[in-house]
């Protein structure tokens, strides 16, 4: 049990809820928080799959597992960010959990507690939800008026593996970084992470700091933007002693606004900016280092994801030797390793599929309205947010904002 994790409560679950709230990620979290300080005394639940809070921080354990992006926007607005920028996955859970716990939230949640189905009742205007827990062996039902689905848009059970020609040749573990193991054993061996994302970019530089060597094998290039670790701006705002809460606003604003600008810049000036993001990777790696091949993108930026590099830590390991980098196609693997279209191998003890996540939406859960099943692939839907077809339900991909607000006749008696 997690140090902060108080014990499920010994009288059973109010079988009524004017509010379910689906997940105990960071999404969930913040709706609780919203609801209860806009809709006091409402009578809400949190259900959560996993034995803790967390959502994906806790579903991703892999070696320097941390933020891709700044924690002044990608955390609670109510909640002040006083560390680095961008934080390790321990960092994020701990913020999590004192934010759980400033606010009385542990109590409204239910470890362990997986959606079944959802049934909506449409002369009573009440969802009727199945729902399995742990230890159980059969289901119980609640019901509630309202349905707040913060169950992210990815199986937490399942990373996305490609059908790879000849895996069960190779030898040695392939490791998928969603489920990795806690026994592995990688110091001194030579690993080879499939893949050019944040989640190889992050494990690139964290492997190679025990690993014999570390090859980053990737299709084609992607745009990183290198940037120092800790925000001078920030520190001389808390060497002020401004109160926190005036230090996270103001770092929150400033990050925003950088956003926005490479955000507007990959729009008007595309060609501009795509060299700013490789003369970075050049300052790190030289002149002399084939930056064509390895980390010049055939896109603009930003049509895809520009993965942040804290102290260009991946650069630094390349720059050291303990990392390189192979653009190039898997042929097959081998019993050794991989073997590339080019006619090239690659040697591995290890290989780990950094290659993203399996898709879903309203979290796997099977929905019927009177009966007749809900089919997510005909609806439509608003901003991520609103589904066509499903009354008194809200589905939210990512944090929400102190804007947020529910109407009072969804769930008012």
């Amino acid at each position: 049990m997690n140090q902060h994790q108080t014990p499920e409560p010994s009288v059973p679950d109010i079988p009524h809820q004017d509010i379910i709230i689906i997940g105990a990620g960071i999404s969930g979290i913040d709706a609780a928080y919203h609801l209860q300080k806009m809709r006091p005394g409402t009578r809400f639940a949190i259900l959560e799959h996993k034995d803790d809070i967390g959502g994906t921080w806790h579903t991703h354990q892999f070696p320097g597992i941390r933020s891709d992006s700044d924690l002044y926007t990608f955390g609670f607005k109510w909640k002040p960010w006083t560390g680095v920028p961008i934080a390790t996955g321990q960092e994020i859970i701990s913020y999590l959990n004192e934010a759980v716990d400033e606010q009385g939230l542990r109590p409204h949640m239910r470890f362990s507690h997986s959606v079944l189905s959802a049934s909506w009742s449409e002369s009573a205007q009440i969802w009727t939800l199945s729902i399995q827990a742990a230890g159980d062996p059969e289901p119980h039902h609640m019901t509630c008026k309202f349905i707040w689905m913060c169950t992210g848009y990815y199986r937490h059970d399942q990373g996305f593996m490609p059908e790879y020609p000849g895996r069960a040749r190779f030898d040695g573990p392939v490791i998928h970084p969603q489920h990795w193991p806690d026994d592995l054993e990688h110091a001194g061996k030579k690993i080879v992470v499939i893949g050019s994302g944040a989640t190889a970019a992050t494990l690139v530089p964290a492997l190679a700091e025990t690993a014999e060597h570390v090859t980053m094998l990737q299709r084609s290039p992607t745009y990183f933007f290198a940037r120092p670790k800790v925000d001078e701006f920030g520190e001389t705002l808390k060497a002020l002693d401004l109160p926190k809460e005036q230090v996270h606003d103001i770092m929150r604003r400033k990050f925003l606004h950088d956003q926005k600008i490479i955000a507007q810049r990959s729009r008007t000036e595309p060609e501009a900016l795509a060299s700013d993001l490789i003369d970075g990777v050049k300052a790190y790696l030289g002149e002399d280092y084939d930056v064509k091949t390895h980390f010049t993108p055939s896109y603009r930026p930003w049509r895809q994801r520009i993965a942040m590099v804290p102290d260009g830590d991946l650069f630094m390991a390349i720059r050291s030797g303990k990392a390189s980098v192979v653009t190039d196609h898997i042929e097959s693997f081998t019993e050794t390793g991989l073997s590339l279209r080019s006619g090239a191998t690659l040697d591995a003890d290890i290989i780990v599929s950094a290659t993203g996540l399996v898709l879903n939406a309203l979290g796997d859960i099977k929905f019927d309205l009177d009966g007749t099943d809900f089919e997510v692939e005909n609806s439509l839907t608003h901003r991520g947010i609103m589904f066509s077809g499903l009354p008194n339900l809200a589905h939210v991909f990512g944090y929400l904002r102190s804007s947020w607000t529910l109407r009072a006749d969804l769930v008012s008696d």
